[in-house]
């Protein structure tokens, strides 16, 4: 009789002691990893560590659906980062979900109510021309300087110039050499001494008195007293303040604060059409912003631009002004017509592109709707915390103490399974905080319960299999290896069928229900690989081991209670005797 193979299978059935080591060497890793990060614990959900989540729905204007897009939607979460940094808080997470939905979820101590009103609300941007400008803080003393500095501009770089766009179709005039040593257009000069920067000479030159700007008694105190060195002035500045008005704001420029004393706007956000972010290789320029205004407002930028040129720094300066925060304030010396409009300075490519963003979203058809608000508080979010722990415990009692009353020393294995398990999901949840953002809320608590019945599932569909083996007559050994195949058919597809579900929840849902979905799906994958790479090769030595290959009556595997057949022999067949051949 030909020896069976022996292939691939029984090669990895003979050495069921590698897969064990892989496993345990992968859960090593990830816990070192897990500690060298520094997050020893799953990130918690608003529900759980208590504060305010915020849910917003993307209306488009008009009726226009094709304004709800990833670039829209993207800028639409920047600007609410803006405003919730404003609010003092660390740790927010602002993000989309789905395709329309914008999720605000602050953590305890912060001001539901103002939350609400930062994050509710459409953004305004405005231009408004600059009456007076100086820096605020202690670092705004300045320094003897052997060169003029450039105007102020909050971008972050000095020197930001408003001029034509090259396809604006303007007479381009002849070119001189500004204090950075590139050549500029005469319309795009630099103010070699603006307001509150050292003068040549070094001594500061002053900015025009506010009341000889036009400016109001009310907004000239408001000014006077405004120090937008603290964060808590520059989140006031401006408040209340209507289009219509003389108000005041803030902007940063290389780490100093400057505090600005606007004119009422002049160009609203929702005439510029279009901006972005372009890199000029003509002229070796660097990056620069290109906007396109409307009809309407192309006509309201040049009558301000044309007024604007006229006057001496900082009254040739525009502010670009969003929710209160001056983003950018450059300067012009001529009017700017054409329909278009440039931005240039010593930008960044992020920079550039961050400010490009900004004037964008004064034009973005988009209103948020807010759809809901859940405020926790932390004695709240502990209780829940606390409850779902209990819950997980009282399961997975129930779980183990059927498989110790019903499987005996079988359970151990179930049990050794289960621990892996458990420590894999602890682990990755751990580490998928700070990777992904994963947060684990009640909804993923409850996930995580349900897939403890799915995990003994696995193990009780094994075990059934290497029973039924048994009953057919055969002995422990073979029928941990004859019933796997059938057992892993049938983990496979069970498994996949529920890793489908958690996958269509986590796309057709939004908010919490994902958390329940994604951990849902997490742990389907995970039942897949303990019970590859553990449950089967442990139930493999162990069917080596005299207590379980004998059927002793408390291993859960004893031939008599499982009412076995007797043992399967093969017999020789009795040689046939010889046929007597007769005579005709």
């Amino acid at each position: 009789m030909a020896a069976p193979k022996r292939g691939r299978n029984a090669s990895a059935q003979s050495k069921p002691g590698r897969s064990l080591a892989l496993i345990l060497i992968a859960i090593v890793a990830l816990t070192g990893g897990m500690f060298a990060s520094g997050h020893t614990t799953p990130r918690l959900g608003i529900d759980l560590a208590g504060g305010t989540s915020i849910t917003l729905r993307a209306v488009p204007e008009d009726g226009n659906e094709a304004a709800i897009n990833k670039t829209n939607m993207d800028t639409a979460v920047s600007i609410m980062e803006r405003r919730v940094n404003g609010l003092g808080v660390s740790e927010a997470e602002v993000q989309t979900q789905g395709s329309r939905n914008i999720i605000v979820n602050i953590p305890k101590g912060t001001n539901s109510e103002q939350a609400r009103d930062q994050v509710g609300t459409t953004a305004k941007l405005y231009f408004r021309p600059v009456l007076a400008t100086e820096p605020t803080g202690p670092a705004a003393t300045p320094s003897p300087s052997g060169s003029p500095s450039a105007s102020p501009s909050a971008s972050g770089k000095p020197a930001d110039k408003a001029s034509p766009s090259a396809s604006a179709g303007a007479a381009t005039p002849s070119a001189s050499t500004t204090t950075q040593g590139r050549a500029v257009t005469d319309a795009l000069k630099a103010d070699p001494t603006p307001s509150g920067s050292p003068s040549a000479s070094g001594s500061p030159s002053a900015s025009p008195s506010p009341s000889a700007n036009g400016a109001d008694s009310d907004a000239q105190a408001a000014y006077a007293a405004l120090d937008c060195s603290k964060e808590s002035a520059r989140n006031k500045a401006g408040d209340g303040s209507k289009p219509e008005d003389t108000t005041v704001g803030c902007g940063e420029i290389q780490g100093v604060w400057y505090k600005y004393l606007l004119g009422p706007a002049a160009v609203d956000g929702t005439e510029v059409k279009k901006a972005q972010a372009v890199y000029d290789t003509q002229s070796g320029a660097g990056w620069k912003v290109q906007m396109d205004f409307t009809g309407e407002g192309d006509k309201k930028f040049s009558d301000i631009t044309g007024k604007l040129a006229q006057n001496p720094s900082p009254q040739n300066q525009f502010g670009i002004v969003l929710d209160g925060q001056v983003v950018s304030s450059p300067f012009v010396s001529q009017a700017i017509t054409g329909g278009n409009a440039e931005i240039s300075g010593s930008f960044t490519q992020e920079e550039a592109q961050g400010l490009a963003n900004m004037l964008s979203y004064g034009a973005l058809p988009l209103t948020f709707k807010e759809d809901s608000v859940t405020t926790v508080t932390a004695a709240l979010g502990g209780e829940q915390l606390e409850a779902g722990l209990i819950a997980g415990a009282i399961g997975l009692a129930l779980v183990v103490l059927y498989l110790v009353i019903y499987y005996r020393g079988l359970s151990l294995v179930a049990i050794a399974s289960l621990l892996i398990s458990a420590a894999l999901t602890y682990v990755i949840m751990s580490l998928l905080g700070p990777a992904i953002g994963f947060a684990l809320n009640l909804p993923a608590v409850c996930g995580a319960i349900v897939a403890i019945g799915i995990t003994a599932d696995s193990f009780i569909v094994y075990f059934e299999r290497v029973r039924d083996e048994i009953r057919e007559g055969r002995s422990l050994r073979p029928a941990v290896e004859r019933a796997w195949p059938r057992a892993r058919r049938t983990i496979l597809v069970s498994d996949f069928v529920s890793f489908l579900a958690a996958a269509v929840l986590f796309i057709v849902t939004v908010g919490k229900v994902q958390g329940f979905a994604f951990t849902l799906g997490l742990t389907t994958v995970l039942d897949v690989v303990v019970v590859f790479f553990f449950t089967k090769p442990l139930l493999t030595l162990l069917a080596r081991r005299k207590f379980f290959a004998d059927g002793h009556p408390w291993s859960g595997l004893d031939p008599k209670r499982l009412g076995a057949r007797p043992p399967l022999r093969r017999t020789r067949r009795p040689a046939a005797a010889p046929v007597e051949t007769k005579e005709a």
